[in-house]
């Protein structure tokens, strides 16, 4: 079956019901072992929308690449993130919905359609929660886009600063070879240490010099 193709419905919804500054709200970066989790808001130009817009998992990395340049010349974009720090002390979900709240703070809106079934406690709008908004919505279509390619450049630069995990390819992911290298490199200061992987590798470590 086709994958279905996002539309501007919830926005215009959205706009109907009373609110001028409606964004898409995504963020990546939950499941892997190291780096930050980046959020995106979107607030685009019914006239203006790039052609192609997508889940950004749907689509190649190059496509990802020209949509990003596109999506930064004809839109409203606001990027946050929430540190390693953040994730450690609050738990990934409270933190990746840091990174949404800050991201949306960022374009003043006053309603924000977030991809998933939780709203951020802490946005500062209204707002409507839409599962598998990245399919559906295309302003949350463009922020999934935005906040992957934003953060994949984050961990190409991380990899130069510590080779070896792979994050230039693996995004921080735990692939087997991210889990061999922290086996063997050890943990750095970009690893997460509340996820197990991690934990348990600083757990062994702290075991063996007890």
């Amino acid at each position: 079956m086709a994958a279905p193709i996002p539309d501007l419905a919830h926005e215009t919804a959205a706009l109907a019901r009373g609110a001028l500054r409606v964004v898409g709200v995504d963020e990546v970066g939950r499941g892997p072992l190291a780096g930050p989790v980046t959020a995106c808001a979107v607030r685009l130009d019914p006239d203006r929308v790039p052609q192609g817009l997508r889940d950004s998992k749907q689509l190649t990395a190059a496509r990802r690449e020209a949509l990003f340049d596109e999506i930064m010349a004809v839109a409203e974009v606001s990027v946050a993130h929430a540190s390693v720090e953040e994730i450690d002390s609050l738990n990934i979900l409270r933190a990746s919905h840091l990174a949404m709240e800050r991201a949306v703070a960022g374009l003043q809106a006053d309603h924000a359609l977030i991809d998933g079934n939780l709203i951020p406690r802490g946005l500062r709008c209204a707002a409507t929660a839409i599962v598998k908004g990245d399919a559906k919505s295309l302003s949350i279509a463009a922020a999934s886009i935005v906040a992957k390619v934003t953060r994949d450049r984050i961990m190409v630069d991380l990899a130069q600063q510590h080779p070896g995990y792979g994050w230039e390819a693996n995004a921080g992911y735990p692939t087997a070879a991210h889990l061999k290298a922290l086996q063997t490199l050890g943990v750095t200061p970009w690893h997460r240490r509340s996820f197990r992987p991690v934990h348990n590798i600083l757990y062994q470590e702290n075991s063996v010099s007890c």
